[in-house]
This record gives structure tokens, C-alpha cells and sequence, in this order.
């Protein structure tokens, strides 16, 4: 029996009203998308005020590149700089790297290790907390000049962020009243955070895409695990991952976070594929070195793929022992930026730390399975302009967003948009 469409009304009784300039949804459910929302200038400005910088938690970096006294590290919040500083105490602080007096950018490195920031322009400086500790010329020149009588610096501090850390992973929202983070992700999701990044880490490498798309066409593409082993020949081919596999997918019960999972079973033939024509059905290929598709089970549980995101733009990843977390920007309405972050932990071997090197050349931009997730957002956005009256269908697995015990389903991305219209008040 078809389910019914989820309505809006249930997921929150605090969503702004209706804004004229927003894009008009269909109906109050879940399965149908305007297609303008992903080139819509006016919805693209609403969704850097009410999510970016709304009551969310927004993904800034690892607690291992910025570990001592005095290191900061340049990020972003939807198209906010930020930075990220850990103080000569301990503390980690964030603020907008954007000084308070004409809002030029304070730290042009993307990493670093200072006692203050100091604008290049006019000479403002601000401690590790974003606090104005210096103004150049503040009582003028020879008595001439300088800044007003009633000036306090105390007044102009840089705006800050709220920061969270958790295991290992540090968030910051512009938000001061949110939840604390781990309420913020949901019990099942914060375990399966601690399920992989369960001891400490150590960064192996870093490489950062752009992408021809709007931001959410990437976020919908991460949480669609409907979608992996049909476009992506390498999962089918080489039997890492198929939908006929046992898995799974748990969504957050606000719908914002999702985790899909599936374990590795090379006995399943590939006649579910062949029978539906799907040119990822060829399964007469091998690979002259198979470690690369080679994994150790490490946690015993068989999972040997799992994808989770923390919404708006965190990803974090396990393909087989190739671990990394990914951080999605939007860089325009047409265009974003997506930072990965490979990595191993602190007590690997070498013989691990080169498995899990080799591994990461599945993913990333040039990656045997990722590399079309880079090309078909793209393909979305080129085909959408024109159609402002056309909607895509998010019908696969029903019409809700919960947790479900398989993968042919569209539930998780049918939860971001849970949590996008609550948020956006639609």
C-alpha cells in the first residue's frame, strides 16, 4: 500500500513564514523538487541566511590541524570565512576572518601559527579568541586625528562562532542557542561517527574539487545510495558494492543526517543487474592488482562501506580501509567546492597506511568511483534551466524519510529535504 506524503507540518512548529522570494514547492510532501530550487539566485541567498547561518552545525575541520597553542587554519560556512585558532590556553576559538574595520580578509594562509592576527590593510590586530587587541594610529599622529574619544575596542571584536568538537571532528555554528552538537546529530548518527573515527587520527593527504553545480545537487548525490552501483561501473564491476548486498540506510529523525552501509559479499552474482540491462552489469573485468578492492575487515561488524553526512555540507567516508571526511562549500548558484581530507590513524603501520592510500584512489577527484559523481551534477545543472515548472521525483522506497533496511531507496534524500524546508520555512 502507498504510503502517504509526509507533511511539513509534523517536522517543526518554528519554520519562518512563506517568503515571496522563494521558489514554490509542489505540495507539502517530500517526493516532488522544483527543479528551479537549484538555480534560483533569490533562494540561493535565503538558504546562506536561514541554514549557513542558521541553527545549524556546520563542519569547519580536524582537531589534529590546529593541535597546538597558536595554530589557526582558514575555512568556511557556506560562503563565510572563517578561522579556526586554538589559543595560547588551549581553547579553540572560531570567528569570521574579516576585519571589523573595512572587511578586508584577516589570514590569507589556509594554515598557520601567530600570538595575533593583524590585517595587512590598515594594521587592526585581534587575538587567538577574535578579540580587537590593537588599533594602528588609534590616537592619531602627532595629536592629529586618530580614532573618536568614545571608541572602544571592545566594541568591534570580530563575530564569533559557537565551536564543538567531537571525536576529533570540530563544527561551528553561528547560532548560539543550538543544541549542543551531539544532540544536534541524533544518537544514531553519533555513533556511527565514533564507529569509524575511534581512535586518533593522522591527515595522509588533502585535495579539494570544484564542482559545476549547485550544492545541493552534491548533497542530494552523497545521501542517494539508490544511485552508486548503477552509475558507478567500478562498485558492480569489481563487487564492492551492489544493491542485491545486505545493507541499509539510518536517517536522523529530523532528516538533516543520514548514514547508508553496505556489506561486502563477492558470492552475490550480478543477475539483478544484467536483468535490467544497466551497462554496470558487465562483470567479465579484473584488476591486475586486486588490493586495491581488497579490504580488512577492521571493526569485525563486515561493514566494509559506509557513507555519512551531517547536514548542510559534512561527509564522512569509509570505502573499504580508505577513510576521509569531506567538506562541501557552495562557492555561487551554479558552482561548489568540495574539500577532502584522507586519512589513517595515529598507531597504523605501513603496511595499513598504504593500503588505506591506495584505497583513496576509489574516491576523490579523479577516483575510480567518484570521479562521475563530478561530471553527473553537472549534467543536472545544464539541464535544468528553462523548467521552472518541472519537478524531479523523489519516489524510490516510498514517500517518507526513515531509516529503511535496504539501499533502493530515495528515503535519506527525501530527509535533507525534510530538513531544508523546515529550515527554510516552506
Amino acid at each position: 500500500m502507498p504510503q502517504p506524503e509526509h507533511s511539513l507540518h509534523q517536522v517543526s512548529d518554528q519554520v519562518a513564514p512563506q517568503n515571496s522570494r522563494q521558489v514554490p514547492w509542489p505540495s507539502s510532501g517530500l517526493t516532488r523538487v522544483p527543479f528551479r530550487i537549484y538555480s534560483d539566485a533569490d533562494q540561493y541567498a535565503l538558504e546562506q541566511e536561514r541554514i549557513f547561518k542558521g541553527p545549524t552545525w556546520s563542519y569547519l575541520c580536524l582537531a589534529v590541524e590546529v593541535p597546538n597553542p597558536g595554530d589557526y587554519l582558514v575555512t568556511s560556512v557556506g560562503e563565510v570565512p572563517v578561522v579556526v585558532a586554538r589559543s595560547r590556553t588551549g581553547e579553540l576559538n572560531a570567528f569570521v576572518n574579516r576585519c571589523a574595520h573595512r572587511g578586508s580578509l584577516l589570514c590569507l594562509k589556509r594554515r598557520g601559527n601567530a600570538d595575533t592576527i593583524t590585517c595587512v590593510y590598515h594594521g587592526w590586530s585581534y587575538d587567538l579568541a577574535g578579540n580587537l587587541t590593537g588599533v594602528a594610529f588609534e590616537r592619531g599622529v602627532k595629536r592629529q586625528g586618530g580614532m573618536p574619544e568614545g571608541f572602544r575596542r571592545s566594541e568591534h571584536n570580530l563575530r564569533k562562532l559557537r565551536v564543538a568538537e567531537f571525536c576529533g571532528l570540530i563544527f561551528g555554528s553561528f547560532d548560539q542557542d543550538m543544541p549542543d552538537l551531539e544532540t544536534y546529530l541524533g544518537p544514531e548518527i553519533a555513533a556511527r561517527i565514533r564507529r569509524v573515527l575511534r581512535r586518533p587520527v593522522k591527515v595522509l593527504g588533502r585535495t579539494t574539487q570544484v564542482l559545476p553545480n549547485n550544492w545541493k545537487l552534491y548533497f542530494e548525490n552523497v545521501k542517494d545510495s539508490y544511485h552508486a552501483s548503477i552509475l558507478h561501473l567500478f562498485f558492480t564491476t569489481f563487487e564492492i558494492s551492489r544493491l542485491s548486498q545486505k545493507g541499509g540506510i539510518v536517517v536522523a529523525d529530523d532528516g538533516g543526517s543520514h548514514a547508508s552501509y553496505s556489506i561486502m559479499d563477492r558470492t552475490i552474482d550480478n543477475a539483478d543487474y544484467r536483468e535490467q540491462a544497466l551497462r554496470s552489469a558487465k562483470d567479465d573485468y579484473r584488476l591486475e592488482d586486486a588490493s586495491v578492492v581488497e579490504g580488512v575487515d577492521e571493526l569485525g561488524d563486515g561493514i566494509m562501506m559506509q557513507i555519512l553526512t551531517v547536514f548542510p555540507g559534512f561527509v564522512l567516508q569509509q570505502h573499504l580501509n580508505s577513510i576521509a571526511v569531506r567538506q562541501l562549500v557552495p562557492r555561487g548558484v551554479e558552482r561548489s567546492e568540495l574539500a577532502w581530507t584522507i586519512l589513517g590513524f595515529a598507531d597504523d603501520d605501513a603496511a595499513m597506511t598504504e593500503r588505506r592510500l591506495k584505497q583513496a584512489n576509489l574516491v576523490g577527484p579523479a577516483g575510480y568511483i567518484s570521479m562521475e559523481d563530478g561530471a553527473v551534477g553537472g549534467f543536472v545543472q545544464r539541464a535544468v534551466h528553462g523548467l521552472d515548472e518541472d519537478c524531479g521525483l523523489l519516489m524510490m522506497g516510498g514517500s517518507d524519510s526513515r531509516s529503511q533496511q535496504f539501499r533502493a531507496t530515495e528515503a535519506s534524500v527525501r530527509g535533507f529535504w525534510k530538513k531544508y524546508r523546515a529550515l527554510m520555512g516552506t
